[in-house]
């Protein structure tokens, strides 16, 4: 799951590839080493990493190149306007007091302030909602977005698996779910924790049943005796080998149905009959549906990345409402597609919380990880922090950053604006000490009580 970011175990078989970073469930495996230390897909990852951060060119800020040039042509012109007319006839106390006015009009200090303040309220305000921002240019960027990419697995899902249905052929509900869970007490696949809380959610007593003669059956299942019975949890496969005469249509048709939904069945069952499925599947997260609906009302195109298979991500990304699809990915895939995207949008972000979507967070215009269920490679490699896994703040903060480039835009325009005015007073000779104070200290408040206006953008 660190690799491929899949969300129920995968079944293993002879010849079958594995990760270097995978988690053996249950059994013993026997893995020959195919690759170098180097070669594995955790050091890919690694690099993968390392490339893409020092390809992001960090974009120089409009201010800094504007005062590089500004600043000496301001101090050349106040010099010149000093010492020029006086060379000609005119009087120097009046002149030197005109170069002053200009060297202070000139002072860019609304225009430097212009910026900085707007990008620290905006960055204070989005902590002081579960945001952390790592700095000015990743909340400008956010503001540009023209699309995002979502991990599935532990960002548009909640990483964990969960009943959603059973279906019983012969017995009570409550009942069988008790021998289930009894019997997959003494398991230690993930899908049987899933069994276990639905069963405590049931308020069901099933640490009181008596299991007996509990076997694993590697990759398929488990089966005990629970009161002088014998029964089987697992697979479907594991009951078409038990059962003599097969599943009957009806259940695989019931089987079939739920697996085109993504969802993982368990079977319970004698030697004999099957007696019910159990539904196990990663839940979505509530915020999920949500979100995506928002973020394409605001314009921002909508995909969803995943190593997961096919089905269990057409499933859920109709599900969530997302514009495109793309499964059965490995990191350095999710890497290559976040670059064609960004050939086509420029300005695009993925938001992830495992190992595997590290290159991608890297290679993003904005990454950003999710902060309570993610990796500290994902919280490393990010720009932005979800500090508590809510994806409904992604939605905010992009809005938050548009606000904040219409406010640093408005500030710009404005202290040029006050200079300009204040520079043309100079030729009638209207321009008095007094009044180029005035202008920039009046300039340098106002840009930054209209920053301060940043703190009002809520959810």
């Amino acid at each position: 799951a660190a690799i491929t970011g899949e969300s129920v175990p995968v079944t293993k078989t002879i010849n079958d590839e594995a990760f270097a970073g995978t988690l053996n469930e249950e059994g013993l495996l026997e893995v020959k080493v195919t690759k170098r230390v180097e070669d594995t897909t955790l050091s890919k990852i690694i690099h993968l990493v390392e490339e893409a951060q020092a390809e992001r060119a960090p974009s120089q800020a409009f201010v800094d190149k504007f005062a590089k040039y500004y600043t000496p042509a301001i101090v050349i012109l106040a010099a010149l306007i000093a010492v020029l007319p006086p060379l000609f006839g005119g009087d120097w106390s009046e002149w030197i007091y005109q170069g002053l006015a200009i060297l202070v009009v000139g002072c860019p200090c609304a225009l430097v302030v212009s910026t900085p303040v707007a990008v620290v309220t905006a960055i204070g305000n989005a902590a002081k909602n579960g945001v952390l921002i790592k700095g000015g240019i990743h909340l400008e960027e956010t503001g540009h977005l023209k699309a995002i990419a979502f991990d599935k697995t532990g960002t548009l899902t909640k990483g964990v698996p969960a009943v959603t249905d059973i279906v019983t052929f012969d017995g009570n509900e409550n009942e069988l779910l008790t021998i289930t869970a009894a019997i997959e007490n003494g398991s230690q696949h993930p899908l049987a924790s899933a069994i276990m809380r639905k069963a405590e959610e049931n308020g069901l007593n099933f640490k009181g049943v008596v299991v007996e003669e509990f076997q694993s059956i590697t990759g398929k299942g488990v089966k005990a005796k629970v009161n002088n019975e014998m029964y089987y949890v697992g697979s479907p496969n594991l009951f078409e080998e038990t059962l003599q005469n097969g599943i009957e249509t009806s259940i695989t048709e019931n089987i079939t149905r739920m697996q085109i939904q993504g969802k993982t069945v368990m079977v319970l069952g004698t030697e004999k009959e099957i007696l019910s499925l159990i539904a196990v599947a990663d839940e979505m997260r509530e915020s999920s549906k949500e979100v995506i609906s928002k973020l394409n009302h605001m314009g921002v195109e909508t995909v969803m990345l995943t190593g997961d298979n096919q089905r269990t991500a057409e499933a859920i990304g109709k599900q969530v409402g997302v514009s495109d699809i793309k499964a059965d990915l490995l990191p350095e895939d999710k890497l290559n597609f976040i670059k064609k995207l960004r050939e086509k949008h420029q300005s695009v972000a993925m938001v992830g919380d495992g190992v595997n979507d590290a290159p991608a967070l890297a290679a993003s215009s904005v990454g950003v990880a999710m902060g309570g269920a993610g990796t500290d490679t994902a919280l490393e490699t990010a720009d932005i922090a979800l500090m508590s896994d809510d994806l409904s703040k992604l939605p905010y903060t992009i809005k938050l950053s548009r606000k904040a480039l219409v406010i640093i835009k408005q500030n710009i325009t404005f202290s040029l604006a006050i200079k300009l005015v204040a520079l043309l007073l100079v030729m009638p000779g209207w321009l008095t000490l007094w009044i180029a104070i005035f202008a920039d200290m009046g300039a340098t408040l106002l840009v930054t009580l209209n920053s301060l206006r940043l703190l009002r953008v809520k959810e």
